[in-house]
Formats: structure tokens, sequence, C-alpha cells
């Protein structure tokens, strides 16, 4: 049996991102009719057309979408390997990092960051964007180097490496009448509360520990973001409940108090795609973010 042509790996992943002959092509920088006859040349080695004409485009056959979810690792693992290695210049680096994270990270750890990075690097710049969601493709096409906060449901072409465990803890302005006296269940719940979700949900982790208890808590308002309940608890008497070791700074003049219900504390970590793994520039960038946030404990 003739062993595969393994350059037809490259054909595959690109076909199969674009969906089209022409876009393929124009990537690899072959005409369409190469292309097409790439195209047929994987359909024999695979047994399966692969992609069939549906209307004016092509769409992948269930076959196809089962080689998706592996060609493009074992491409960017070949790549890795035949990547050769350099040392890293770090004062000379030029070069700007895209770090998706919640606002709250950016506040508490970003001029820590920028402070540590500019030590070492100082032709380096980082771009925060905005978590709206946990887009993989992102960390996939190079849109994102890293994402930073808590890792859900991410499939295997995902690296994850924990940073730090954070839990919430309860926020009011000085003065406030919680800051006196112990803070129980009952007098927790009976305050007007500010909620925070970026999805608009209403009830969360702290509402269902309360629940447990027979107590129930006002929400009067919800906020997408951790800074905009801090500013509004300061300047109110308003209960904000936050990520502790995300909001210390911000939380400077308040006074803060233990949640008097249980929650589960969650793992902030940050994410990048294995095809970064071995670039010495993302691994220093990866070894700084580790030593700003350990150094803030």
């Amino acid at each position: 049996m003739p062993s595969p042509d393994l350059n037809l790996l490259v054909a595959l992943d690109v076909l199969l991102r674009e969906g089209s002959v022409a876009r393929a092509a124009e990537r690899l920088r072959l005409s369409p009719s190469a292309m097409s006859r790439t195209l047929a040349r994987l359909r024999d080695a695979t047994g399966d057309p692969l992609l069939v004409r549906a209307g004016r485009g092509l769409v992948p056959t269930p076959r196809a979408e089962e080689l998706r979810k592996h060609v493009g690792r074992v491409v960017e693992d070949g790549e890795t390997l035949l990547r050769p290695a350099r040392l890293l210049d770090v004062e000379r680096l030029e070069r700007t990092f895209t770090l998706r994270t919640n606002e709250s990270f950016v506040e508490e750890f970003g001029p820590k960051l920028i402070a540590r990075v500019g030590a070492q690097a100082p032709e380096v710049r980082l771009r925060f964007a905005p978590k709206a969601d946990k887009d993989v493709a992102s960390l996939r096409d190079a849109g994102v180097d890293l994402e930073i906060g808590v890792a859900g449901e991410t499939g295997p072409e995902v690296r994850i490496q924990a940073l730090f465990r954070d839990r919430f803890t309860g926020a009011v302005r000085a003065g406030h009448p919680l800051s006196q006296g112990a803070v129980t269940p009952e007098r927790f719940a009976a305050g007007r509360h500010i909620s925070v979700s970026r999805r608009g949900r209403e009830r969360g982790p702290i509402d269902e520990a309360l629940e447990r208890l027979g107590l129930q808590r006002k929400v009067v308002s919800m906020v997408s973001g951790f800074s905009a309940a801090l500013a509004m608890a300061r300047a109110s008497d308003l209960i904000a409940s936050v990520p502790e070791r995300h909001t210390q700074g911000a939380r400077a003049g308040m006074f803060s108090f233990a949640l008097p219900v249980a929650t589960v504390e969650v793992t902030i970590s940050m994410l990048w795609h294995p095809r970064l793994d071995a670039d010495p520039a993302q691994r220093w960038l990866r070894d700084c973010v580790r030593e700003v946030c350990a150094a803030s404990r």
C-alpha cells in the first residue's frame, strides 16, 4: 500500500476552513484548476467527496466535519516541529500582543503587567480586548494571543493553565449600615443589591445559596461589569458582590466583607492555542502574566 502524501494535509486543512476551492486556491497561491485537482486527490485518498455542491456554494460531508476536528491540529503540530528554535532578544522585541479578558482583570492587573513587560521589552505593546464571548476561533486564527478568565468548554485544541483562585466578597460604601456589626444572611438579604451579569441573568449562585436558607435578596439594578457595580455601590446604599482578587484596588475606601453564604470559588486561567506553545515571545508573555498574578497574592 503506497504511503499517503502528507502534503495533502495542508490543502485539506485550508479547504475545510474556507469551504471554497477558489478561496483555498488563493490562500495556497495555486490556480483554481490546480486546487480542483488537489481536491480530487483528497477525495481519492479519503474515499469521500468531502465538499459537495449546495446551491451556489459547497458544504462539507459528515466525514469532512469529522476530519476538520483533527486536521488543523495535525498541521499546526507539524509546523511547530519544523520551526527552527531561536533565542529571544526581549529588549529588541517589537510586537503587539492581544489579551482578551474582562475589565476587572485589566483594572487590577493591567498596570502591573504593563510595568513588568515594559521593564524588559520597551517596544512591546499590550492590547486588552473585551470578553464578549468565548470564541475559540479568535485564538486559532491569531486574533487573540492569550485569553484570561474562567475556562469553560474549550475543546482539545486550547491549552489551559490556572493562574489563581478567586471568590466573591461583598462591598458597600464607607459608613453603610452593613459596616457595623456582624453581616448575617438575614441582614445581607434585606439590603438592596446590584447584580452583575454580561448576559442579563437575574439569578446566580448567591441567590441559590440564599434560597437554601429560605431567604431572597432584592436586586434593584443589573449591570454588565464589576467596575460599574462598585461605582454604584460607592455612591449609594446598594450592595455589590464582586470577585475579591479582581477588585482589590477598585474597592479601596469601601467596606468589604465576607459573604454570609457559601459560594464556590472560581479558577482564573489563561488560555492559548497550541500553535503558540513553542514561540519564545509567547512563552515570555505567559511567564509575565504568571509572575504578575502570583505577586499579587
